[in-house]
């Protein structure tokens, strides 16, 4: 699990080096400014890499966050590093994909969390890995994750 912090942001406006392992990464919060309304906030990283744990080979995904918050917001520059904390580690894609989403939730507490994990073919097969936190907050509008299925060359 990555390192939390407290919601006052330590990393914003210095260069910092970039964590060798999600362990080693921190995660930061900062107050949400409409504690009140339900709205979604989506991060998008169509370039994550990990590393294959039986291979070494690194593995490529495009990754969807898509978050309900509630006291708190994730720290853009924090997750950033978080998510490139990955290049060097070897775990299976249902894994990274699940942890992240869970790391997130244990961070935020948000109302509601999913995570679309897009991978790139291994071994000629593209696996996809969904997970949510629960079901979606009445009301809220969520738009689809915009993501089509992989489809090679063509």
């Amino acid at each position: 699990m990555a390192k939390t912090s407290q919601p006052n942001p330590t990393l914003l406006g210095k260069q910092v080096a970039l964590p060798q392992s999600p362990e080693e990464a921190v995660l930061e919060k900062v107050p949400n400014p409409h504690p009140g309304q339900n709205f979604v906030t989506r991060f998008t990283a169509p370039e994550f890499t990990s590393l294959c744990p039986v291979t070494g080979q690194p593995d490529f995904a495009h990754l969807v966050i898509d978050y309900v918050p509630g006291k708190y917001l994730v720290e853009s520059k924090s997750l950033k590093l978080y998510l490139s904390s990955f290049r060097n580690h070897g775990a299976f894609h249902e894994d990274c994909t699940v942890r992240i989403g869970l790391d997130i939730c244990a961070l935020l507490k948000p109302r509601w969390l999913r995570i679309g994990g897009y991978w790139y073919p291994r071994g000629g097969i593209p696996i996809d890995v969904f997970w949510q936190s629960g079901e979606v907050p009445k009301g809220v509008w969520l738009p689809d994750q915009g993501v089509p299925t992989y489809r090679g060359r063509g």
